[in-house]
This record gives structure tokens, sequence and C-alpha cells, in this order.
């Protein structure tokens, strides 16, 4: 069974349905993990699950043996339990595989006898896609429900701001002025989820609501936050990473990709990698662009690149205003500053990498900027 975070909640809450005896959260988003594992140890404790075991698999002599005895056992007394199963790698191995599909067989008894005193939680990292075709998986996801534990993308970043700050009683100014705050602070924290709920939290310190509420928060009631609140308060925590400034640059934003270049360089980033990313972007959207005027059909054509997800919406909205010559010009620019990046110079390029780098991310993002009133959008000055 699959189960979205925001439906937890009532998931848990349901008097029809109850908590079933397998939980299995798989993201690289430790906030929300960590709030949705919180969510179900809290139900279980409210309904007598008061003992608690944890296992972490580490190494490859891990004892499943363990974790199987104590999930087909009752507890200690016959007190309920929760029995937690975390596994960092991803990757249980041949005997965990097993193990995992021996554990998925009995809570699947375990339901269908009425047994409710133990309750598993399997927690993992994001898994990619053979991962999750693989039999251990599918066993935990036919026995039990299933989490996906996805990142809050930068576009829902606002309003999940938004969201923590009404929890807490406050809110921004309405109108153009609040959603200009909303953005400052997700500016400030994008890519670093923790740290934005700290950041969050914080607020609620140095500015308390008037009055406790609980239930609905009429708007009356809520704290109004200011821009100049936001900035004197909200430290600059953000992280990035090359795969996200890919997306920024595909999507014509040049202040965030100056943003997250300054952010890359300031963590450290290898110079190499992030060209590697502009490259591989520019090459491929050559590639596809080709075998378009070749005949091939673009969905073919961006499958035979492995362009899937949000980078191939981008592609489809790019590719038809992209001209041969443009981007034959873009492919000899990512060639000049990989030679920069590897030290050698290159006429009428900046010597330094990160400066070469920002003028080849300007050169495409402008050639990807939104288009506006059927005219394309003018270019950065720098680029």
């Amino acid at each position: 069974m699959q189960l979205a975070p925001t439906q937890l909640s009532a998931h848990l809450n349901s008097p029809a349905k109850g908590l079933r005896a397998l939980y299995v959260l798989h993201g690289n988003e430790p906030l929300l993990a960590q709030e949705a594992a919180d969510q179900i140890r809290a139900t279980a404790r409210q309904q007598g699950f008061d003992q608690r075991s944890s296992f972490t698999v580490a190494g490859a002599h891990f004892d499943w043996g363990e974790v199987l005895a104590a999930t087909s056992s009752p507890g200690l007394f016959a007190q309920r339990q929760i029995v937690e199963l975390h596994i960092p790698s991803g990757k249980p191995g041949k005997d965990g595989s097993v193990a995992l599909q021996q554990l998925a067989a009995q809570c699947q008894a375990l339901a269908e006898q009425g047994n409710s005193d133990t309750l598993v939680l399997v927690t993992l990292p994001r898994l990619d896609k053979a991962t999750k075709t693989t039999a251990w998986f599918g066993a935990l996801e036919q026995s039990g429900v299933l989490l996906s534990i996805e990142p809050v993308e930068r576009q829902a970043l606002p309003q999940w701001i938004a969201q923590r700050l009404r929890s807490q009683s406050q809110c921004v100014e309405g109108g153009e002025a609040g959603q200009q705050t909303l953005q400052f602070f997700a500016d400030r924290v994008e890519g670093n989820l923790l740290a934005a709920h700290q950041e969050i939290c914080k607020l609620a310190l140095l500015y308390p609501a008037d009055e406790a509420v609980s239930g609905a928060i009429p708007v009356a009631s809520l704290r109004v936050l200011s821009l100049a609140q936001i900035q004197a308060a909200v430290m600059n925590v953000a992280r990035y990473d090359v795969f996200k400034l890919s997306e920024a640059v595909l999507s014509g934003q040049p202040l965030r990709v100056t943003r997250m270049l300054d952010g890359l360089r300031a963590e450290g980033e290898a110079e190499v990698l992030v060209h590697w990313a502009l490259a591989e972007d520019i090459v491929a959207l050559k590639r596809v662009k080709d075998a378009v005027l070749n005949g091939r059909p673009l969905p073919l054509a961006m499958r035979e690149q492995r362009i899937w997800g949000v980078r191939e919406r981008l592609f489809e909205r790019l590719l038809p205003r992209l001209s041969p010559g443009s981007l034959a010009t873009l492919v000899q620019a990512a060639h000049q500053v990989d030679g920069i990046v590897k030290g050698l110079p290159a006429t009428g390029w900046p010597s330094n990498g990160w400066q070469a780098l920002h003028r080849l991310a300007m050169l495409l993002c402008a050639q990807c900027m939104p288009i506006a009133s059927g005219k394309p959008a003018a270019r950065p000055a720098h680029a």
C-alpha cells in the first residue's frame, strides 16, 4: 500500500483502518522522514506500544535472526512492541533480502490473525528504480504501508514555509509583499529542509503569537511577520547541488543560478563537476536537436539520451526554440570552459574557472529564459 506523507495523519487517526503491522519509509529528506516516524511512534504509544527495540544494518555480518526473533515473539510480559529496522545503505544483501521477505510474511500473517501486538518500522534511504523491483522490496510493499519521502522542490518551498508558519500561529503579509517575503525565505533555506525547520522554530521564539490558539486558526489570531523581521532573523543556510543547478539553468532563472554558483563555490564544489553538469545539458540538447532534425521522434530521441523526469519536461519546452547554430555555439563554449577549469587559457574568456563557469551558465540560461509577450526575454548584460 502506497501512502503520501500528507496522508499519514489521516491514516493513523482512522478508527476503521487502525495501525498496520508494517510501515516502510524510504527517502533522503531527514526532516520529513523523522517527522513521519515520530507520528507513527506517537500513535503507537497512544495505543499501548510501550516496548521498543531498534536494529541498524551495518556490515555484511549483521544478524538478521535477531530481527526475525523480535518480530515473531511477543514482547516482555506480552506488552505491545515497536521493532525498528534501519538500513542506511538501502542494500540488505543476499541474506537480508531473504530475511526481509520473511519479515514481510510474518507481518502479513500477524495482520491476518488479528495479532496487533507488534509494529515494524523499516527506514531506508532513497531507492533507485532497480532496487524497487527487487523481491524484498516488493514483499514489503505488498505486506505493509510504504511512504516515499520526497524532498520539497524549490517551487513548492514558499508554500511549505507558509504552512509551517501557520502551524505556529504566524503568517506573512498578504498580497505581493507576502509572496516576496516567502521567496526571500525560500532563497535562504533552499536545499536544507532541516535548517529551514530550525529557522521557522526560531521565528516562533522571536515573534510569538499574541495568544495560544488551538484547532482551526483564524487569520485574525496569526502573528504577521514582515520582510524586515524575516531578513533580520533568518540565516542563509541554503545548500545546493549540481543537479539542481542544471534545473535552474534550463528553467531560465539567472538570479537563482548566480546564487547557486556562489553557494557551490563557497562549499568547495569541484569546478570540473559543475562544468560536467552544464556541458552534459548542452551536449544532450545538441544531440536531441540533431536527432529530431534527422527525423527521429522527440520522445525516442530523449530516451536515447537518457533524458527523463524534470529534464524531459524542460527539454520539450526548450528544443523547439533552440536553433542548431545557437547549440553549436554553446557546445564550443563548453569546450573552451572545459580547458579553463583544467588550467588552459582560452581567448576571450576569463582565466578564473568560476568566472568562466558563470559566463557559460548565463549563456545557456539566456537561451532558456521564458518568453514573455511573444518575444524572448532580454539576456543578462553580463552574459
